[in-house]
This record gives C-alpha cells, sequence and structure tokens, in this order.
C-alpha cells in the first residue's frame, strides 16, 4: 500500500510539473510579442551605440521531481527556437551541469530528459547551457543561452537527532517543569517545500516523571518531589517526527539518561541508641577506646557527619573526632584513666551534618545522639612515683654520708605491693649517690665540687618486689650548692714592664680577677698590697671597685736597668664570699728603655750597655758569627765521635779487665816445632789485604809500605807495632779486632806463660822484672808484676 501511494504522489507531481511547463511556453510566446525584448541598446565606448540582438528563444526553469523510479526517462522540458520551421536543419545541444550524462536532449525536438534517478539532498539543481546550430555546418544560429534545471523535493529523510544518547542531570526534589535538558533533530528534506521539515518532539518513555515541549524539544520535570534515594537513574525516549507530525511523516528517536543529583533532604540516624565500649587504665592518651556511626543516606559534601560530646561524666577523660573517609566518631582517651578510682564513665555524642541546605530545614533537625557507655578495665600498673621529676641540693664538699634528698613511690593496684629503689648507673657513672633500696633517701659517697660539675642528673628506678618488670622511672636533679672554697686568682700571667723615664703617679698596668666559684662567692673583687710593703717606695696600687679591677701605678721616678732591671711586686685579691678567700699574686715588672712618648725600645741590659757604640746591624752580625761558630763546634765534635778509639786503652784502670784466658799456654818461645810466628800473621795482610769477618767494609785500607815484618821475622815487638799501627789507622776495624785467640802457643818460653790464673794460685817464684825492658807500652804490666818486695814493703 506504502508502494502504491509513492507511485499516486509521483504522477501527481508530474502533472503539476506538466501543468507548470505549459504555463511556461505559454509565457515565453507572449514574452515574444512584447516590444521590450526588442531593440535594447546601450551606449559603448567612443559614443558608438550597441545594439543588442533579440532573442530568438526563451524559457523558464525547468523542474524535475527526486527520486523518480518509472521505467521511462523523466521529461524535463521542451526546447524551441522561432527560426525553427521544422525542416530539421536546426540541430539543438545541449551543455553543462550533468549534461549527456543525467540530462539527454532530442537534438531534433529540443526535448530534455533525466535518465536517471535525482536526490534534491545530494544536489538540489543543475546549470545548463543550450543552443541552436546549423545541422550541416554546425554554425551557432542563436547565442548560447543558460537555464537551470531544479530537484523537486519529496519527504524522503526521516528526521535525525545530533546524538544518539544524552546525559544530563536534575537535582532531586526539583519543582515541576524543572528543565532538565534540550534535544534537537535535522531534516535533509527542503524546509522551504511543504512539511518535510517541520519536525514535532514527542515522549515515548519516561513518562510520567518527565515531558518534552513539542516544538523545541526540551525536557522538563513532570512530577515533584523525585527521590534521589528512591530512584536514581531514569530513561527517557524522545521521538521526532516531520510532516509536522501527521499521519504519513517520518520520525527518528533518541535515549536521554537523566540522573538526580543529591541534595541535603536527609538528616543522619544512629542504628541503635546506646554503644558500650570498654578500656584499659593503661591506656595512654590519643589511644582509640571505640568507633560509633550514624547513617546518613545522602552522598557527597550533603552527607557529611561532624561528632561531638555534648553531655557526660566522661566529658573531661574522652575525646570524639570524626574520620571523614569512613563517616564515623572516633572515640580517644583524653586523660589517663585509674580503675581504682572511677571504673565507668557515660558519654552523650552528637551526629550533626556539616552543611545543611535552607531550602529543606523544614525536613530537620539534621541531627541525632546516642549514649556512649565505657567501662574502664584493671590493669597491672608499674609504680608511680608523687612527682614526675624531682630537684634537690647539696653542698659542695659536704661529707660522705650527707642526705640529699628522698624519692617516693606507691603501686597504684589494689595490693599496694612494696617498692624497691635503685639508681640507674649509666646517669651516675662516678658513684656521686647511692639511695637506700627501702626508703628511696639519696646520700653522698664522696665530696662535691660544684666548680667541676654544678649539677647531677641522675634516674631513680622504683620496682615492685614480686614483680620485677613493672618498673617506673623518673628524673632527678641534683644541684651543688656553691661553697667560698677558692680564692681569687690573677685572670692572666700578668708580666709588664716601666720605662726608666716613668713619672711619678703614672699607671702603666690594669689587672683583673678570675674565681672558679659562683657569682654570690666570687665578685666583689679587693686588691691590696701586703701589709709589709704597703709602703713600697717603687710602687702603689689603686682599688677600681666598680669593675674589679686594680691599677698599678708609679711611685717613684728614676728606673735603672743598670741598677735592677727587674721587680717582683706581690698582690692580695680577696673576694666577697663569706668568709672572704684571698691569694697572694706575683705581678712581674721590667725596666726597659723607652723613647720620649713611652713606647718600649729594650729590656736587656747588655744591649743597654753595647748600645753606646755598637748598631742594632752590628749586633746582629755579632749574634749571627756566634751562631755559626756553634754550628762549627756541633759537627767537628759529632764527626771526632765517629772516629775510632785506641786499641790498647792508657788510662789508669785495671788491665785485668783486657787480658784474654787461653786454654792453652803453649812451649813458649824455644818450642820451634810448635810455634812459628807466621802463625800470627794474617796470611792474607802479606799482600796488603785484611779482610773483615764481622762486617762488609764500605773501602779496603792500603797499608803503608814498608810498615810490615818480614814473614819470617820472630821480632815480637815489631809485629806488634807493626799491627798496632794497622788498627789505629784502619778507620773501618774496632780495637778489638786487632787481638786474636791462637789455640797454641808453643813450648820453652822463656817468659813462660804470662797468665794470672796459675801464679794467682801457686807460690811461684817468677821474676817479671825483664817486663820493665818491654817499653812503655808495658809499663802497666811491669808495675802490677814487678818487685814482689816492693809489694811487702808497702804493705
Amino acid at each position: 500500500p506504502k508502494m502504491k501511494e509513492d507511485n499516486c504522489l509521483h504522477a501527481a507531481l508530474i502533472c503539476l510539473g506538466m501543468l507548470y511547463y505549459s504555463h511556461a511556453i505559454t509565457t515565453e510566446k507572449l514574452n515574444h510579442a512584447r516590444p521590450s525584448l526588442h531593440g535594447h541598446h546601450e551606449k559603448g565606448k567612443e559614443g558608438q551605440v550597441l545594439h543588442r540582438s533579440k532573442r530568438g528563444w526563451v524559457w523558464n526553469q525547468f523542474f524535475v521531481i527526486e527520486e523518480y523510479t518509472g521505467p521511462d526517462p523523466v521529461l524535463v522540458g521542451r526546447l524551441h527556437s522561432d527560426i525553427d520551421s521544422g525542416d530539421g536543419n536546426i540541430k539543438y545541444i545541449l551543455s553543462g551541469e550533468g549534461a549527456g550524462i543525467i540530462f539527454v536532449i532530442d537534438d531534433k525536438s529540443g526535448n530534455i530528459h533525466a535518465t536517471k534517478t535525482l536526490d534534491r539532498e545530494e544536489r538540489a539543481q543543475y546549470t545548463l547551457t543550450a543552443q541552436a546550430v546549423d545541422r550541416n555546418t554546425n554554425r551557432p544560429l542563436e547565442p548560447p543561452s543558460e537555464f537551470i534545471v531544479k530537484v523537486q523535493d519529496i519527504n524522503d529523510n526521516p528526521p535525525e537527532f545530533l546524538h544518539e544518547n544524552y546525559h544530563a542531570n536534575v537535582p532531586e526534589r526539583s519543582n515541576v517543569g524543572t528543565s532538565v535538558i534540550q534535544v534537537t533533530a535535522s531534516d535533509a528534506d527542503d524546509p522551504t517545500y511543504g512539511n518535510s521539515a517541520k519536525l514535532v518532539y514527542s515522549i515515548l518513555e519516561g513518562q510520567p516523571y518527565f515531558s518534552v515541549e513539542a516544538q523545541t524539544g526540551i525536557i522538563r520535570t513532570a512530577l515533584p518531589n523525585m527521590d534521589r534515594e528512591a530512584k536514581e537513574e531514569y530513561h527517557v525516549v524522545i521521538q521526532a517526527k516531520d510532516m509536522g507530525g501527521h499521519m504519513g511523516g517520518l520520525s527518528g528517536t533518541t535515549k536521554v539518561t537523566i540522573t538526580l543529583t543529591d541534595v541535603n533532604d536527609n538528616p543522619p540516624k544512629f542504628p541503635q541508641s546506646v554503644y558500650q565500649m570498654s578500656v584499659s587504665e593503661a591506656a595512654v592518651p590519643g589511644e582509640e577506646v571505640g568507633r560509633v556511626k550514624a547513617k546518613d543516606p545522602d552522598i557527597g559534601e550533603n552527607g557529611l557527619v561532624a561528632y561531638s560530646i555534648i553531655d557526660g561524666d566522661g566529658m573531661d577523660m574522652f575525646e570524639i573526632t570524626t574520620d571523614y573517609e569512613t563517616q564515623e566518631g572516633v572515640v580517644k582517651l583524653k586523660k589517663l584513666l585509674d580503675f581504682e578510682t572511677k571504673k565507668s564513665y557515660s558519654l552523650k555524642v552528637e551526629a550533626a551534618n556539616v552543611h545543611i541546605d535552607p531550602k529543606f530545614i523544614s525536613n530537620g533537625p539534621f541531627k541525632d545522639t546516642v549514649t556512649v557507655k565505657i567501662s574502664v578495665e584493671d590493669a597491672d600498673e608499674p609504680p608511680v612515683f608523687l612527682k614526675p621529676s624531682y630537684i634537690f641540693e647539696v653542698q659542695e664538699n659536704a661529707a660522705s654520708g650527707t642526705v640529699v634528698g628522698k624519692v617516693h613511690a606507691k603501686d597504684p593496684d589494689a595490693a599496694n605491693s612494696a617498692i624497691r629503689y635503685s639508681i640507674d648507673r649509666h646517669t651516675d657513672l662516678e658513684r656521686y649517690f647511692v639511695i637506700n633500696a627501702e626508703d628511696g633517701n639519696i646520700k653522698t659517697i664522696k665530696a662535691l665540687d660544684r666548680e667541676e660539675i654544678a649539677w647531677h642528673n641522675i634516674s631513680v628506678f622504683a620496682v615492685e618486689v614480686h614483680k620485677q618488670h613493672q618498673e617506673a622511672k623518673v628524673p632527678v636533679a641534683i644541684k651543688v650548692v656553691d661553697v667560698n672554697d677558692n680564692a681569687p686568682k690573677f685572670a692572666a700571667a700578668y708580666e709588664t714592664f716601666v720605662c726608666e723615664n716613668a713619672r711619678s703617679n703614672q699607671q702603666f698596668m690594669t689587672i683583673s680577677a678570675d674565681d672558679k666559684d659562683d657569682s654570690a662567692n666570687g665578685p666583689r673583687f679587693i686588691f691590696s698590697l701586703p701589709p709589709e710593703i704597703i709602703h713600697n717606695p717603687n710602687f702603689t696600687l689603686r682599688d677600681n671597685r666598680a669593675d674589679n679591677t686594680a691599677s698599678v701605678l708609679v711611685r717613684r721616678e728614676g728606673f735603672s736597668r743598670q741598677k735592677q732591671d727587674l721587680y717582683l711586686l706581690p698582690i692580695v685579691i680577696s673576694d666577697g664570699g663569706l668568709p672572704p678567700m684571698s691569694s697572694t699574686n706575683t705581678l712581674t715588672i721590667r725596666v726597659c728603655g723607652c723613647d720620649s712618648n713611652g713606647s718600649l725600645l729594650s729590656c736587656n741590659v747588655e744591649a743597654y750597655i753595647l748600645n753606646a757604640g755598637l748598631s742594632t746591624g752590628a749586633l746582629i752580625a755579632i749574634l749571627a758569627c756566634i751562631v755559626i761558630l756553634l754550628v762549627i763546634v756541633v759537627l767537628f765534635v759529632t764527626l771526632k765521635r765517629q772516629k775510632k778509639e785506641p786499641l790498647i786503652i792508657f788510662e789508669e784502670e785495671d788491665v785485668r779487665e783486657n787480658i784474654i784466658t787461653y786454654d792453652d799456654e803453649g812451649g813458649g818461645e824455644e818450642d820451634t816445632e810448635a810455634f812459628d810466628i807466621a802463625t800470627l800473621q794474617n796470611p792474607d795482610g802479606i799482600n796488603g789485604f785484611i779482610p773483615r769477618k764481622d762486617i762488609k767494609p764500605e773501602y779496603q785500607y792500603m797499608p803503608r809500605p814498608g810498615l810490615r815484618p818480614a814473614p819470617n821475622s820472630v821480632d815480637v815487638d815489631d809485629f806488634i807495632n807493626t799491627r798496632i799501627q794497622e788498627a789505629d789507622n784502619d778507620p773501618t776495624a774496632p780495637p778489638y779486632d786487632s787481638i786474636q785467640i791462637y789455640g797454641y802457643e808453643g813450648r820453652g818460653s822463656v817468659a813462660g806463660s804470662l797468665s794470672s790464673l796459675e801464679s794467682a794460685t801457686t807460690d811461684s817464684d817468677l821474676d817479671y822484672d825483664y817486663l820493665q825492658n818491654w817499653g812503655p807500652r808495658f809499663k802497666k804490666l811491669a808495675d802490677l808484676y814487678g818487685s814482689k818486695d816492693t809489694f811487702d814493703d808497702d804493705s
């Protein structure tokens, strides 16, 4: 049925088009007869008159219906020229937009047909150019002329919304008619032709909560007091229909999701009337006791709840804060609890909205209250000192065993256990104090010195006798009270000078004092001279009093370094303690030479004497020479010490210390079989080189020629002298290297043994007088072993 309806509509439109075409042809003929189309001229350049030739054929706009689906091409219109006599000599040509593709012309009759289905929404009109030419020569018979073919619209496009889905928000409990959102649809059909693009809006789903304005598409609320807590989201379907909403019009739909936003229209409510909580008496302030929560169905800031304690006997012991993440009230301990004092508390807690909307104040009050009961649980508590800290005083130098003070702790539990006290030795490493474990009395062990330590900070433990793990600790500060036990002294090691040309009563020194004692036992200091020199002829002392200083003045004139260059002035300093203490301090005063302005020149007497004839440069040169001479002497002594001492010791000392004991004495000088003088000679020394046995020599010693005896010589004296000379001149050989030990001396020696071991134990009558003939080197031996009668006479 719909197809039949469309075909009928197309046929009606074609008939209308044909009627319009006939009217156009008639109008064309009428226009041909009008004289206004002929002879219209204009003035051209240089006064030339331009004539417009008369148009041979005229037509109006052509129309063609879109979406035509008939079997034959649609006749758009017919072109005809006045010069066309119908003999077929005129040829009609069509050019322009769509010519030959969409639009074709019969070159003989001038009929124009549309060969394709047209869509006005794709293209609303076409501009074409028509011309009549001679069929044989193609010579233009008329100038070309343009005409327009318009595509006639039909209702072939349904309305379309800008978005397939819309989202909108509206506060809950809004008044009826509150605007929510505006939806807009568009129609591609021609809005200037018929009602194809005239749209009407209607609501298909979402009633009775919402409505839509038919002409504007504005969606509004239709019910009052819509509650978000009951239903938060609504789905609405809106329809847009063309043809003014009449039957046969096309339509389109869209979905709108509408969300109710929250307002504070609900007060908070506690789910129960009483909360039960418990807390240990050992809990510390700030510890959480429990939580309460009031429910508010609102969300966001409209659901924020603040908690407070408005009444109860525990207002001073507990506090409540708000946890905004969980919307809970957190009950916390504010002060320490004592089970033995109070075992339970009651609180009245209020929960109120933070943000209140005045429009809904009539729904209030926006708060609620609840009772919180808290029971205190007993706990095994450590001892508690009566004070959080103790401060005691004790005088310095107090005798050992002096009582400093007393600390006291008790067991807060019902058992009231006995307490033992002790000192934390980490705080009293020097062990100055001791505490009585029973009563907590603190005493000194040794004398205290305030100047060494003014405050002693110790810690005292208190533990239960039967529960050693329960202990308490308290700080104890002990102040050492000052006693005047330190005399004042000079603030520094004063040493000054006075000029030889100083005037009488001239001040040349200011002194001050220090006292290790406290200020109460220190200043004011009193400066004075000892009584025995109160009338000192050289110097006097003036106590300045105000600033605890004293000035030293010259009593007379005419000091001389030559007579006395140094004065020692004793000064007595007393402090202001009770009883006062004093000390005598010595001020060293040198007499120096000064210029006329009092500037120091020299304080040495020698410098004063030499100053008459020598300049400062000469004195410096003399001192430099003295220093150089001293350095030379030191170097000479150092080098001298490095030289070797002589082999034979000539000092008056016991010669027996240098006698070497042999295991075998041998046969003496006449024992030629066993004795060979060559064995006493170093075979390596024959060639002039004597190697060291103990050290590696830095250089080789070359003996002087002519000093070595012949190898077969038996002159012992020459041999020994030669060896002594070698030893004396050899810087690499110590003295003891010149004496060597031999295992056999030989037999039949006239001199016999030189050992004193045998002569000391036997009554030998050996005569040692021949030792006197051996020379000065053996004089000591001759004196020791000389004439026996001499010794007897001496005895």
